[in-house]
């Protein structure tokens, strides 16, 4: 429905040119409403945005202030975005500079510091443990990625490497212990390989 039939539907069928007119911009005031209101407001508050926008808008086309028929969807962008701009300024006075808002999907994403400092430290791990099985040269390096980071059994190693599943075994046997050495010389004393 465009801008013209919603206003001749509003004036026709007061009721049901609301809802039309609801439903035709709802999304886009919303999005909007939490586009600048998502780092200082909760849920509701952007909700309640919404709804001020909307009764603003009613306000507005019942009184006549559209200013014409084709700028039905000038005058919802306006109105939103002012409401979402006053809502903003009250709701960031109103807050404490401790209080963020966030959604639960992304607050469940962001680690705690506790894991941040667990999470580095294992990066930083992960990354000389990396270096140390490059080290070892191949087949070695590529015997122990596939054994201990892909799963892969001595068979499957054999096959992808072409080389016996007995020279396998023993390569990583040999492989293992050269990077145990190499994990204790850079700090790293649990490796259980």
């Amino acid at each position: 429905m465009n801008d013209c039939q919603l206003l001749s539907l509003m004036h026709s069928s007061p009721h049901e040119g609301r809802r039309a007119f609801f439903e035709e911009y709802v999304s886009y005031v919303y999005a909007v409403a939490a586009n600048k209101l998502r780092s200082v407001g909760s849920r509701e508050d952007i909700e309640e945005c919404v709804s001020d926008a909307f009764a603003e808008l009613y306000r507005c086309i019942d009184k006549g202030l559209t200013g014409g028929d084709a700028s039905l969807k000038a005058l919802v962008s306006v109105v939103a975005k002012r409401k979402a701009i006053d809502t903003y300024r009250r709701l960031s006075s109103q807050s404490s500079p401790d209080t963020i808002y966030i959604d639960k999907q992304l607050s469940a994403s962001i680690p705690g510091s506790d894991n941040i400092v667990r999470q580095s430290e294992e990066n930083e791990r992960n990354s000389i443990l990396y270096k140390r099985i490059k080290e070892l040269g191949e087949p070695d390096s590529s015997i122990i990625v596939q054994q201990f980071f892909y799963g892969r059994s001595a068979r499957q190693i054999a096959n992808s490497l072409e080389m016996s599943e007995a020279a396998v075994h023993k390569r990583s046997v040999r492989a293992r212990g050269k990077l145990r050495k190499l994990l204790e010389l850079s700090g790293i004393k649990e490796a259980s390989l």
